[in-house]
């Protein structure tokens, strides 16, 4: 049985303004300001409350889609309805479960980083190379920073970064191993942020080659293909 209790989560300055519509029949409310957003999905997978309600501009951003996304998909959550509010008018809206519901509330891939409807470059029939799926574990630079590469192609790149990743951001890619280092520079094509079950935020994102050499993407894709 889920908690009676509700969650509120809205920017700082319009907590005030929404908790009492929030505490409405409420045996206990929960509010949290945007910037807590983490701490509120601690809350909510513990406390398993009966309403999660989220103010709408929040909820269209690339943190609140994200945190919608994880609800959703956590099985102990089920019975935790989703209800986005605004603060200016009597708009109230529950989100229904079905997968693709609830897409006028997520923005599109105007937001950066991307929220969950953006869908990577190869599923909007944008490929230009095969791409390759790489094997677990292994990580590449990324400006510096440690990321772990998810598949390769001789233009492109899918990557999982705990450093934020925004589309059309110019960055510096290393891939390296036993067999020599590669550099060249890069473009963000698309980004999504993401709360996983069991570890931190982090950014997907896909990646544009601006000056790559081709023949030696190819061979590094041969040695860590899965």
């Amino acid at each position: 049985m889920p908690d009676p209790c509700t969650v509120l989560i809205a920017s700082a300055d319009l907590l005030p303004t929404l908790k009492p519509r929030a505490a409405d029949g409420a045996s206990e409310l929960l509010a949290f300001s945007d910037a807590d957003a983490l701490r509120a999905l601690e809350v909510i997978t513990k406390r398993r409350p009966r309403l999660v309600t989220l103010e709408r501009m929040f909820a269209a951003t690339p943190r609140g889609a994200a945190l919608i996304h994880r609800i959703k998909a956590d099985p102990s959550l089920l019975e935790s309805e989703i209800r986005v509010i605004a603060h200016d008018s009597d708009y109230s809206r529950v989100l229904p479960r079905q997968p693709g519901a609830g897409a006028a509330v997520v923005p599109k891939a105007s937001a950066a980083p991307a929220a969950v409807a953006v869908a990577p470059l190869d599923q909007r029939g944008t490929r230009r190379a095969p791409r390759v799926r790489i094997a677990a574990k292994v990580e590449v630079m990324v400006d510096g920073n440690a990321a772990t590469l998810v598949d390769l192609s001789a233009v492109g790149a899918q990557v999982v970064s705990a450093g934020a990743l925004k589309p059309n951001q110019r960055i510096r890619i290393g891939l390296n191993d036993d067999a020599g280092n590669l550099r060249f520079n890069a473009a963000v094509a698309w980004a999504k942020f993401e709360i996983p079950p069991g570890s931190g935020p982090r950014y997907r994102a896909g990646l544009n080659f601006v000056d790559p050499d081709h023949a030696a993407i190819d061979a590094y894709c041969a040695r860590h293909k899965a």
